[in-house]
This record gives C-alpha cells, structure tokens and sequence, in this order.
C-alpha cells in the first residue's frame, strides 16, 4: 500500500527552509516516516510513502521548521465495516449575496457526527478565478477541522480552474469568452497548479500522459472499505460546442428553441470521457479484487438535470455544459459504468436530484445522485411541462419517466428546486446543503439523504429535502426493465464474483460481486451467455450457453 498526503503551506519568505517533514507516533515518540521540499508554486508539499500499514490508524503531523506543527489522523481502511458513509459537497460559493460569508460549521459538525468515512467534494471548491491560492487557503481553514482526518477527494471543475464553464479538449487554449470554444482560459501553469492542490493526493492516475499546456490527469481508483471507488474527469477531455453545433440561444451552449432536433447537435467526432477513460472504466468494472461495490464520482452527472436556469423565467431546452451532450459520449459512460453495477454521486448541478438513467429504454442504466451546493451561486430547477410517466403513487408530476432536452431517457426520483424568488434564509430557500451516502456493504444497499443547511441531522424532527431518503439496491444499477433471469446459481463460497459474456459477440455483458452463497442472474431475453465465476475474479466457465429461463444449478469453487 501506498500512503500520499499533501500538505498545504502559507507562503515563505526568502531564507525559509522549503523543507517539510512527515511524522508519525509510535509508542509516544514521533517518528519522521518521509521528507519533502515544498513547491513554491501554489506552495504545497506533497508525500508519499510505500509499504504503508492501512491495517491500523496513525496519528500525524507535518513539520516545517522549528515550531510549524499541524496534526491529524491517518484511518486505517475500515474493510470490517458494514456501512461506508461518504458525505458529498459541491459548489462552495463565496459571494455573500449566495450566502457564501456565512460559516459553514453547521456542516463540519453535522460530518463529525455521522463520523464520516470519506469527504467528496465534486468540484467548485474555489470561485475565484484569478487567486485559486488564496480562497485554497480559505476552504482549508473552513473544512480543514474534517478534511485532516479523513480520506478527502476533490475533483477541480470549472469555476477551480478560472473559467466559469469547462470543455477542456484536452488542454487546448481557450480563446472564447465562456470558454465555450474548448479548452482552458488560464494559462497552463496556473491549471497545474490548481490541480496540484486538490489532487496530488489522489491515487496514481492510471494513465498518466499529460494532455496540452503540460496539464497532468488525475482520473484513477480508490478502493476504501470494500468500496472501489472511480474517480473521473468529466471535463478535462469533453468538445467545446462553439463551432461545432448551431448556435440556438444567446450562448453557444444554450439552446432555446425547443423545436430543434436533438440528433443535430451530437456531432461526430466530439468527446465526453475519452477513449483513455473509457477503457480505465472497462477494466475497472471487471477488476473485484478487494471490493463489494462499485461508485463512480465525477463533477456532475450524465444527463441533463435541470429546465431552468438563473432564474424562475430563465427555461432552457438544452445546456450543453450538462453531461447530457453528447448524446453519443454519455451513452458511452453509461454503458462502461453499468457494466459494473457502479451508482454515481456528483454535483455542480446547484439542484440536488436522483434519477435513474436509461439508453435504450428508460431504467436500463445506473442511478446518480446529484448533491446540492453549499453555498448557491446560481438557481436551476427541474421542472418538466408535463408531467412524468410511470410515477410512484403520490409522487411530484416533476418525479418519473422523461425525455431530457437531448431527448435522453430518465427517470426523476427527487428534486431540490430551490423557491421561485428566495427569501429569508438566504441558503435554504436557494437549495443549499449537501449529500450523504450510506453504501452498506453487508446488504449491498445505497441509501442517498439531502440535507438543507444550518440543521442538526442527527435531530430526528429535522426533515430532508423531499424525495429524500431514498434506498436502492446495488443491483438496481444495471437491472433494464425488459430482462428476464437466467436460473439460481448456488455456490460453495460466500460472495464469488460473477461475469456474463454474450456468446455470440464474445462481450462482457457485466461483471459483479454476487452477496452470499446464491445469484440469480439478470439477462436479455432470448440471446445465449457464457457465465464465468470465481472467488476473486471470473476464471471459472459455469456455463456456456445459458438462456433466461434457464435451470437453477449448483457451483463448485473452492
């Protein structure tokens, strides 16, 4: 095991020593376990250490010169417990007319009380486009009480990056206002920059070629508590619009008409994740070493999750700043995702929502659970014109089946709209908060809360956002509407890893961690599938042509 720590330093003045010391207690003493030498850039100081014991928690403290000491708590991996809690944020603004002065220790108290197991932020942590170092510092001091004793994984996103939206291509030279053209509006440099705080820490990226202007990647796997964890750049690779697809509003990613037809606009040749993540998520959905469930995180999710925007009048038919364009890269995440039974948390969206995602029918995808922002900059709503079909009983005629403004499948289960013209409570009216995820390994289950902000969660009176909570099973990620099952399969050791391939293209249908002694797996109707199964990973041939309908049958492992 590897451990990678950054530290984040004030800046130093000429005669300062740059060098920064990594200590851990044993047996009462400190102990230096690694050494670095800051870097003056953005002033971080990023350590790493091989063979390390994530068996056992560590107390530590970084040292800079003779009096600098700042302490906290390395976890050790908590593989024995049953239920991960990850607590998800996003959108941190920090202009007062949003509520971005007001403290945020209503929520550093609510995450030590649920005593989270890891911190997500999914992007905006920083809005200030042109100083990324000093509001850096600012949200150190305002999580830094939560963040430096915990696994904590933030994802840069646009506003992080100096721009206020993000189509990277790859690192091309933004030269558009909006950025809408593709590419990065700030030089290289400060990019590196930015991503060299909030994600050094991360695990080694798994494909580590930078992209244009020298810009590294960071798209890798955590696995923490049996939870293996994939995290994405869903916009470092993604085609700016500009030039690319008529321009059908005031903005180029802004259509208004909406009788334009959505087959126009997914262009060939533009780009969601990228082949280079692409092909990290076909092997990450095979690989179940070590893991029980599968999440995905990214900065926002693959659909388009919102009608309005700015303001109550402010209706768009389609925001190509969504991950719902392209229609053809979204398809694509999906399809990767759901073969591994992954549910997706993200945000930027300023709107928490869930829903159920669909390709060729509705529900025939993984879930996503978008949070809302702590402090909200900019109001959206989900407000279809007419209402969903296939709704639970009772539910919101916003909540069930539809078309997006791309006209891909979803399926509404909650929406966070924020009140038409908020008042008062500056924060709640806007729909601020953030998101709680329980995934229990043992049931195999996902429960998703809301939490508005300045409320004691652990309060049973205090209530949700409606829609909220909701529980699904980890199988719900890939089980479409129109399969049928294949026989129960009974085996001889407790949660082996299944894999379907198509026997007639010879593709992985999906791959995943049966929970117990018995699977009955889930499958197209009428085609023939090649079963695989094994303790840790698929390498045992159990059948080679089974149908839906098939026979129940005994397996042997050990």
């Amino acid at each position: 095991k590897t451990l990678k720590l950054t530290a984040q330093l004030y800046p130093l003045v000429a005669g300062d020593s740059r060098t920064v010391r990594l200590e851990i207690e044993k047996g009462g003493q400190w102990i230096e376990v690694a050494r670095t030498t800051a870097i003056e850039q953005g002033w971080t100081a990023p350590f790493r250490v091989e063979n390390w014991d994530d068996s056992r928690a560590h107390h530590y403290r970084v040292v800079h010169g003779a009096g600098s000491v700042y302490k906290g708590l390395i976890r050790r991996n908590p593989v024995d417990k049953d239920e991960i809690i990850v607590a998800s944020f996003t959108g941190n603004s920090i202009h007062p007319a949003h509520g971005g002065d007001i403290s945020r220790q209503d929520i550093i108290n609510n995450i030590k009380k649920v005593d989270a197991d890891v911190l997500f932020f999914s992007g905006d942590q920083v809005y200030d486009h042109h100083k990324h170092y000093a509001a850096w510092l600012k949200f150190g001091r305002d999580f830094g009480e939560i963040i430096k004793n915990r696994p904590t994984l933030c994802l840069p996103d646009d506003h992080d990056a100096g721009q206020p939206n993000l189509w990277g291509e790859s690192g091309k030279v933004s030269t558009l206002g909006g950025a809408s053209d593709g590419g990065y509006s700030r030089p290289g440099v400060y990019v590196q920059e930015v991503e060299r705080a909030q994600t050094s820490h991360l695990p080694d990226p798994t494909d580590p070629h930078k992209i244009g202007q020298g810009i590294g990647v960071w798209f890798t796997n955590l696995n923490w508590g049996k939870v293996d964890f994939a995290i994405l750049e869903d916009r470092k690779f993604k085609t700016g619009p500009a030039g690319r697809v008529p321009k059908q509003g005031p903005r180029p990613d802004h259509i208004r008409n909406p009788e334009y037809d959505p087959a126009s606009v997914d262009v060939e040749g533009a780009v969601l994740l990228g082949q280079r993540q692409l092909k990290f998520l076909d092997k990450w959905a095979q690989d179940w070493r070590h893991a029980d469930m599968k999440v995905a995180l990214s900065a926002t999710i693959f659909c388009g999750g919102a009608h309005i925007h700015g303001g109550a009048n402010g209706r768009l038919h389609a925001d190509m700043d969504s991950n719902g364009w392209p229609q053809t890269g979204r398809h694509r995440a999906l399809a990767a995702l759901r073969k591994g039974f992954a549910f997706h948390c993200a945000g930027d969206q300023h709107l928490g929502t869930i829903f159920h995602h669909g390709l060729d029918e509705y529900r025939d995808a993984i879930w996503s659970f978008c949070v809302p922002s702590i402090a909200n900059l900019y109001l959206r709503w989900w407000e279809p014109l007419e209402p969903g079909v296939n709704r639970e009983p009772g539910a919101p005629g916003y909540t069930g089946d539809h078309l997006d403004g791309f006209h891909n499948k979803v399926t509404n289960y909650a929406a966070a709209n924020p009140a038409k013209k908020p008042a008062g409570n500056i924060l709640n009216t806007r729909s601020a908060g953030f998101g709680i995820v329980r995934l229990n390994t043992k049931k195999r289950e996902i429960t998703m809360e809301c939490w508005p902000r300045n409320v004691d969660i652990t309060n049973p009176a205090t209530r949700q956002y409606p829609g909220w909570p909701r529980t699904i099973s980890q199988y719900d990620n890939y089980a479409p509407p129109s399969w049928g099952t294949l026989g129960e399969l009974t085996f001889d050791v407790e949660d082996p890893v299944v894999q379907l391939i198509d026997a007639t293209t010879r593709e992985v249908l999906y791959t995943v961690r049966a929970n117990g002694k018995t699977f009955t797996p889930g499958a197209p109707k009428g085609k023939a599938f090649i079963v695989k199964a094994g303790k840790h990973a698929p390498d045992t041939v159990i059948s080679q042509k089974a149908q839906v309908g098939s026979a129940p049958h005994s397996v042997t492992l050990k």
